[in-house]
């Protein structure tokens, strides 16, 4: 099959380079852009690292191995690692190190390279220290450059140091606005650093558009949005009040120093992830929409089973764990049993079916529940701000009333 004008473009953008990236939304077609990229470089061995999920997968859902094989495969040998397991496993870390040392000119391309984003994380060291030994890199990512400047430090340092020419708190200095907000609590102060901002953008394209290729998606299929509301039971109702004023009391806001937030929501919207309304309403919505043709996404371990066991023929997803590269086109219908506080995830989500080669329109299918929090999620997602960002600028007592 030729390749999409817009994948030509990427592949004719980036084979005068030894590295680079692409930048695609998900479901642009990136795999098979890197499989052309690989195959016409001089390169004896290809090595690819992805998130684990798409390296082994659940049954019956295709692998990265799979998509490449789709695409005519690589003519070089090539081996598949997980992000997850490079940081996880120092014996597999030193396998790959000595399996890339035995090839002459290795290739190795990263797949969803935000998660290499935090450079003190220790994935990213490892990737970081081996990307100094390899002259042919490929980074693949399906959020649009200008989402998060910050996260593009690491990015470009792996692809080569030369690119930026700048340390992280240079890169800092020069293209972000950063304001530190101290509040006191008690006798103590805590100061947090947040990003108001970007500047000298200009510049920093000049820096990189070489190296970089963007792409949108546009597919001749609809996207069409829905919302399925239910309510929560008096005693459901009575457990959210009670772990709200829990967190939001004085004493338990000083002892925790006010870093509650992340605990708070995710506690309270536990308490609600398995409303029996919720069932009743999404076995409702069965009645009318194919269980075999839909992707359920769920937050907590607890609804996912419940949905695993209530509807066996739906495929049940994790946004932690299966988000981001999945190819699920063969579908067409999206849960959102659970809604998710990051807006990325919840976009990624959207793109296991709405991708290239899709032939139906997807639907997605918001469940939303009758409390304070569900509102907070759907604000921020909307505005595709971080939450945890918003809930520390708001007071106690505005938090009380929107809760």
């Amino acid at each position: 099959m030729n390749l999409l004008k817009h994948q030509t473009e990427a592949e004719n953008h980036l084979n005068e380079w030894k590295v680079g990236a692409l930048f695609m939304e998900p479901g642009t077609g990136k795999t098979r852009v890197s499989v052309d990229i690989v195959n016409k470089s001089p390169c004896d061995g290809v090595f690819w690292i992805g998130p684990l999920q798409t390296i082994r997968p659940k049954d019956g859902i295709p692998s990265v191995k799979d998509e490449v094989t789709k695409w005519g495969g690589f003519n070089i040998p090539a081996e598949y690692y997980g992000i997850e397991s490079i940081q996880g496993s120092d014996r597999i870390y030193f396998e790959m190190w000595d399996k890339i040392k035995a090839f002459k000119n290795p290739f190795i391309v990263i797949d969803e390279s935000l998660k290499i984003k935090n450079a003190e994380a220790k994935r990213t060291k490892r990737l970081l220290d081996i990307s100094k030994e390899v002259e042919y890199k490929l980074i693949l990512n399906g959020t649009p450059l200008s989402r998060n400047l910050l996260d593009i430090w690491s990015q470009m340092e792996f692809l080569s140091p030369l690119i930026l020419n700048m340390t992280l708190n240079q890169f800092k200095n020069t293209f972000c606005r950063i304001t530190t907000v101290t509040k006191k609590i008690g006798f103590y102060k805590h100061s947090i650093e947040y990003i108001t901002g970007y500047e000298n953008i200009d510049y920093l394209y000049s820096l990189i558009r070489h190296y970089v290729f963007e792409c949108d998606l546009h597919l001749n299929v609809k996207q069409k949005y829905d919302t399925v509301y239910y309510d929560l039971s008096e005693e459901e109702r009575e457990r959210y009040k009670e772990l709200k004023e829990y967190y939001l009391n004085l004493e338990t806001l000083e002892w925790k120093r006010n870093q509650i937030f992340i605990e708070m929501t995710q506690a309270m919207q536990h308490s609600y992830c398995c409303a029996e309304d919720k069932f009743i309403q999404l076995s409702r919505l069965f009645d009318t929409i194919p269980e075999e043709q839909t992707i359920i996404f769920c937050k907590f371990i607890k609804s996912a089973h419940e949905c695993k066991e209530r509807y066996p023929k739906a495929t049940v997803l994790s946004y932690q764990k299966e988000a981001y590269g999945l190819n699920m086109q063969h579908l067409c219908h999206t849960v959102y049993f659970d809604k998710v506080f990051n807006y990325a995830d919840r976009i990624q989500s959207g793109r296991r079916t709405f991708r290239t080669g899709q032939e139906y329109d997807c639907h997605y299918y918001d469940m939303t529940g009758d409390v304070g929090l569900e509102k907070i999620i759907d604000r921020n997602i909307n505005k595709k701000e971080d939450m945890i960002e918003y809930l520390k600028k708001i007071s106690v007592k505005q938090l009380e009333q929107i809760l």
